[in-house]
C-alpha cells in the first residue's frame, strides 16, 4: 500500500457496530473479490470488496472474515482468513500478508491460513442458526456477473440447506451511510490531496494544454502524496465536452476562451474524495461565463444549506430543482410560462440541469446509503454537485464539495478548495 498505515479502530469499531445488528445465534461470512482476466494471463488490477474492507481494513485477494459473536468458543468470535504465503507466488507476485501484519491493520487476534479454514468453519455453521451472506445491494448495479459472493451463496445454501439465510447488505446499508469520526480523517486526507492536486492545475492550464496534460498532472500529484490513484475515471472536459457528464476520453486541446470542467478525487486509504471545478482555460472568464458560473454557485450553496440529517434525496432535488428554475429564468434561460406550464414528471429546468445534486461517498464513490425516499441519517457524506449544461452555447458547468451532514452543523470537507470565480482567477493569474 502507497498510504500510511490506518488507526485499525476503524475497523474494530465497524464490526463492533455491525455484529450488533446480527440476530442471535448468527454466523456472518464476507469474500474478497475475484481477480479479474483482462487477456491472455494478464488481470486487472485488483479491486478489494467495499464491504470486507470497511470491516477489516485488508486489501489482499483471497482474504474472508468470519463473524460469529456466539461461538461458544471466544478465540474463534471473529476470524480473519487469509492466503498461506507461498515462497515461490511472492517471487512472482510479491509480498503476502503475515499474522502479526494482518492483526496490525485489522486489530483482530484470529488469523486462519484460507487451505485450513473447511475443517473449522463447518462445525461454526453448526452451532449457528442463521448465516448471514453478502451480496452488492447497491441501488446503482445490476449484478449480471456471477462474483464470488454469490456463487458462495449458492455454495452454502446448498450445503447447509436448513439453515436461515440472512442478508448482510441491508445491515450495511445502513452503518456504511454513516461515518465514524475516525473515518472522516482518512476521508480528510484524500480530500487535502485533492486540494493540492486542483492548486497544482491551476497553475498549469493555459491554451494549448490537452486534456490527457492535466490528467497527468493529477496522476502525479495523487502519487507524490501517497494516494492509491484516482477514486474513479478522471472527467477532464474542456468546451462543449463538458455536457457530457461521464466523459473520459481526455484527447482533446483546451482552447482560449474556453472553459474546463474538472471532476477528479484522490483515493486514500480505502477512501475518496469527488471534487468538481469548473475553470477558464486562459485564466480569466468572459461575462457570460461569470454569469453562469455564479448561478451554479449559488445553487451549490443553496443545496448546502438545505442538506440536513432527515431530508430525504427525494425532497432535497425537489426543493433544488424549483431554485434551478428561478435561477435559469435570471439567465434568459427558460421563461415564467416555462416554469407555470411545465410537466411535473418533467420539469423544465431539467433542459439545463440533467443529473442528480447528490450522493453518498466513502469506501465507494457511490457509497451505500438510504434509498431516495428515506431520511438522510446524521454523520452521513454526501457530494453536492449541480450543474448548469446550455447546449446553444458549448458550456457546461459543475461544481462539487463534499459535505459531513451533521445535526450539530455540517462539515464541509473540501472548505479550504477555492471555488469563487475572484480566487480561481487570482490563483490562474499568479
Amino acid at each position: 500500500m502507497k498510504y500510511l498505515p490506518l488507526d485499525q479502530q476503524i475497523f474494530i469499531k465497524n464490526r463492533n457496530r455491525f455484529t450488533a445488528k446480527m440476530q442471535p445465534g448468527s454466523i456472518a461470512i464476507f469474500n474478497s473479490n475475484d481477480e479479474l482476466p483482462t487477456n491472455g494471463d494478464a488481470l486487472h488490477p485488483f479491486k478489494q470488496n467495499a464491504d470486507l474492507y470497511w470491516l477489516t481494513g485488508i486489501d489482499q485477494e483471497d482474504t474472508m472474515l468470519v463473524l460469529f459473536p456466539d461461538n461458544p468458543d471466544p478465540k474463534y468470535r471473529e476470524v480473519l482468513v487469509l492466503v498461506r504465503p507461498n515462497e515461490l507466488k511472492e517471487k512472482w507476485d510479491g509480498h503476502r500478508l503475515r499474522r502479526e501484519e494482518a492483526t496490525a491493520i485489522s486489530g483482530i487476534k484470529t488469523i486462519v491460513w484460507l487451505d485450513s479454514l473447511e475443517g473449522l468453519l463447518q462445525p461454526w455453521i453448526h452451532d449457528a442458526t442463521n448465516i448471514y451472506l453478502n451480496t452488492n445491494e447497491n441501488n446503482r448495479k445490476s449484478n449480471y456477473v456471477p462474483v464470488r459472493d454469490y456463487r458462495y451463496a449458492q455454495e452454502l445454501r446448498a450445503r447447509y440447506p436448513l439453515h436461515q439465510f440472512l442478508r448482510s447488505a441491508p445491515i450495511l446499508k445502513e452503518l456504511r451511510s454513516v461515518k465514524t469520526e475516525e473515518e472522516i480523517a482518512v476521508m480528510q486526507v484524500a480530500m487535502d490531496i485533492t486540494e493540492k492536486t486542483f492548486r497544482r492545475l491551476l497553475g498549469f492550464i493555459r491554451p494549448g494544454v490537452f486534456e490527457y496534460e492535466i490528467h497527468a498532472e493529477i496522476w502525479h500529484e495523487f502519487l507524490r502524496n501517497r494516494a492509491t490513484g484516482e477514486g474513479y475515471g478522471s472527467i477532464i472536459a474542456s468546451g462543449d465536452r463538458a455536457r457530457t457528464l461521464h466523459y473520459v476520453a481526455n484527447n482533446q486541446e483546451c482552447k482560449d476562451g474556453e472553459l474546463i470542467l474538472m471532476d477528479f478525487g484522490a483515493a486514500y486509504g480505502g477512501y475518496n474524495a469527488d471534487l468538481t471545478r469548473t475553470v477558464p482555460v486562459n485564466g480569466k472568464f468572459t461575462p457570460r461565463q461569470r454569469e453562469v458560473y455564479d448561478a451554479c454557485l449559488h445553487l451549490h450553496n443553496f443545496a448546502k444549506g438545505l442538506l440536513k440529517p432527515g431530508i430525504t434525496i427525494a425532497d432535497y432535488h425537489a426543493q433544488v430543482g424549483v431554485e434551478a428554475g428561478k435561477q435559469f429564468v435570471k439567465l434568459g434561460l427558460l421563461t415564467e410560462a416555462d416554469i407555470k406550464n411545465e410537466d411535473p414528471e418533467s420539469p423544465a429546468y431539467r433542459k439545463y440541469l440533467y443529473h442528480g445534486i447528490s450522493h453518498h461517498l466513502g469506501v465507494d464513490v457511490h457509497d451505500l446509503g438510504p434509498s431516495f425516499h428515506q431520511p438522510i441519517p446524521d454523520g452521513s457524506v454526501l457530494t453536492v454537485e449541480p450543474g448548469i449544461y446550455i447546449e446553444e452555447e458549448k458550456m457546461g458547468i459543475r461544481i462539487e464539495n463534499n459535505i459531513w451532514v451533521k445535526s450539530s452543523g455540517n462539515v464541509d470537507l473540501m472548505k479550504n478548495i477555492p471555488i469563487t470565480a475572484d480566487e480561481i482567477e487570482a490563483l490562474m493569474k499568479k
